[in-house]
C-alpha cells in the first residue's frame, strides 16, 4: 500500500529526513515509533503528499502521492495537530467529508456517533478541548471508509478509556474492511496490541523495520538457575545469548530462537529451575538495538 523509496528532506541546514526507506503491506497495521525530532511528523507529511522529498519518491497503492488527487483519495489522515475551519461544528465537517470522499458513509457515521457521547455535533470544533477534537477526527475519518488511515499520534490527550474505545474501533474497521493503517507514537507499549509491523525512526533514518510477530517468536527471556557451574557453561556455549544478566544464582537470558527450542533445551539440561518467559515489545527493540549499538532507552524515551 505504502513505499516510501530513500527519501531525503532538509530544511536548510537540518537533515530531517536522511534515505528513509519503509514498506507498508495491504491490510497491515504499522507502528511507526521513535523519540521527538526524529522525524515521524516529517515522513508521515511526505506520506500525506503536504511535502515533496528533496530526493527519493513515495508511491500509494503503486502511485505518487504527491499533487495526486487519486492517490489522496485513498486515505484519510489525523495529523497530531488538527486542522478545521473556525466555525465549523462536526456536521457542518461531515458535509465537509461528503463532499471529498465518494465513499463517506453517512449512516456509518451516525452508527458510532454513539461510541463518542460527550461530544456536541452542534459545538464549534475549536472550543472543544484535544482530546474532544481527537474524537471528532476519529468519528469523520472512519466514516469516510478509506484504504488507508495515517494517524500521527492520534491518541494524545485522551482519557484511557476513551482510547480504548477508539483503538477498538479501528482494529473492528481493520478487521472487516482489511483498512492498511500507518500509526506513529512514541509510546512503544500502546503499540504492541495492535500493531503487526513496527518501525523504529532514528535521526531521520529507518534504523529497525521488523513484524512483530517475527520478532517475538525469534526472541525468548528465560529465568534459570543451574545445578553446577559445569552445566552452566556448557547450555550457555549452547544459546545465541544476546543479553546475560545475573543476581547470584538467578539468571535471566535474553536470546535469539524459538519458544519450543528453548523448552525442549531447558527441559533437557540439569538445571534446578528454569522458565521461558514473553517479552514486551520494548524489551525487544532494546535487545535488537543494542546488538547494533544503540540504546533504545534514550532513543524511545530519553
Amino acid at each position: 500500500m505504502i513505499r516510501v523509496n530513500n527519501v531525503v528532506k532538509t530544511f536548510g541546514d537540518f537533515r530531517a529526513l536522511d534515505g528513509v526507506n519503509l514498506h507498508v503491506r495491504d491490510g497491515a497495521i504499522y507502528g511507526l515509533v521513535g523519540p521527538n525530532g526524529a522525524g515521524k511528523s516529517t515522513i508521515i507529511r511526505h506520506i500525506t503528499g503536504i511535502y515533496k522529498p528533496d530526493a527519493g519518491n513515495i508511491e500509494i497503492a503503486g502511485m505518487p502521492v504527491y499533487e495526486n488527487p487519486q492517490a489522496k483519495a485513498r486515505f484519510a489522515y489525523i495529523p497530531d495537530d488538527l486542522f478545521y475551519f473556525q466555525q465549523a461544528d462536526v456536521m457542518e465537517m461531515k458535509r465537509f467529508y461528503k463532499g471529498i470522499y465518494k465513499t463517506f458513509d453517512e449512516d456509518l457515521f451516525f452508527r458510532i456517533r454513539d461510541a463518542f457521547s460527550n461530544i456536541d455535533p452542534k459545538m464549534t470544533i475549536r472550543r472543544m478541548s484535544k482530546g474532544m477534537q481527537k474524537q471528532a477526527a476519529f468519528l469523520l475519518a472512519i466514516s469516510c471508509k478509506p484504504e488507508l488511515m495515517v494517524l500521527d499520534e492520534p491518541v494524545d490527550g485522551l482519557d484511557p478509556v476513551m482510547r480504548r474505545q477508539v483503538w477498538s474501533l479501528l482494529m473492528g474497521d481493520v478487521a472487516q474492511r482489511g483498512t492498511t493503517v500507518l500509526v506513529s507514537s512514541h509510546n512503544l507499549r500502546e503499540l504492541e496490541d495492535i500493531c503487526d509491523h513496527v518501525g523504529l525512526l532514528h535521526q531521520g533514518g529507518v534504523l529497525l523495520s521488523k513484524d512483530l510477530e517475527e520478532m517475538k517468536c525469534n526472541i525468548q527471556k528465560i529465568q534459570c538457575v543451574f545445578s553446577s557451574k559445569e552445566e552452566e557453561k556448557r547450555l550457555l556455549k549452547q544459546l545465541d545469548i544476546v543479553k546475560c544478566d545475573r543476581r547470584g544464582s538467578l539468571l535471566t537470558l535474553t536470546v535469539r530462537g524459538s519458544r519450543e527450542e528453548m523448552i525442549a533445551m531447558f527441559a533437557a539440561a540439569d538445571c534446578l529451575f528454569h522458565e521461558v518467559l514473553p517479552l514486551s515489545l520494548e524489551e525487544i527493540f532494546i535487545s535488537e538495538t543494542e546488538v547494533q549499538g544503540y540504546d533504545i532507552k534514550k532513543i524511545v524515551l530519553g
